[in-house]
């Protein structure tokens, strides 16, 4: 007897998804056992075959902040990114980030050293008036680390600092420098003599 019941909850949950999912209008479902009936009206919804999502377009009234000029882009000959802070594990771990993100990027890759590191000592007399001798001495390390970049173009260079400069982690200070390739200006290149009468009485 509880085998029929069962299989009737199940018909009859059945019946309710089904009801939700059809296409077939205005039906009624009716499953009859031992004198018990579940019994389900659809709604008179009316269902469409295909599912529709809502789109809508997003309209700024703000422009583009690409901007495309005709003027040639900088060239750097080395860019030197110089991290320093007071945990050397932290500065080797940003070190293999730095690396690695210019690896991606495709970016060369000069040197990749160690600076000496810098120590400043305090020294404080523990005794103020006798024991002279009984002295504390407090020290700062400072750990540094140098990156350099070669050949590298100003958009490149601004792209690659501004993502590793907002990886930055706390504690940690970054110095950059630039070494940029211009043009050699056109009264360079014509020698200063051409302009100046040359006298040639006077060589004789």
């Amino acid at each position: 007897m509880a085998a029929p019941m069962a299989l009737t909850r199940n018909m009859c949950s059945f019946a309710r998804i089904f009801v939700g999912i059809s296409q077939l209008g205005t039906r009624n479902l009716s499953v009859y056992r031992d004198r018990r009936s579940c019994k389900l009206i659809r709604s008179h919804l009316q269902l469409t075959s295909s599912t529709s999502f809502h789109t809508g377009t997003v309209l700024s009234s703000t422009p583009s902040s690409i901007t495309v000029t005709d003027e040639p882009d900088a060239l750097f000959q080395k860019v030197s990114v110089l991290v320093k802070g007071h945990d050397r594990a932290v500065l080797d771990s940003y070190e293999f980030f730095a690396t690695m993100a210019a690896k991606e990027l495709g970016i060369t890759l000069g040197k990749v050293f160690e600076p000496p590191k810098n120590i400043e000592r305090l020294t404080l007399l523990k005794s103020i008036h006798i024991f002279k001798k009984h002295r504390v001495q407090y020290e700062m390390r400072t750990h540094y680390r140098c990156i350099e970049l070669s050949q590298i173009t100003g958009s490149t260079a601004q792209v690659y600092l501004e993502y590793i400069q907002r990886n930055l982690p706390e504690g940690v200070a970054m110095e950059v420098s630039k070494t940029a390739i211009e043009k050699v200006p056109q009264h360079i290149l014509e020698p200063m003599w051409k302009d100046q009468p040359t006298d040639d009485k006077s060589s004789q």
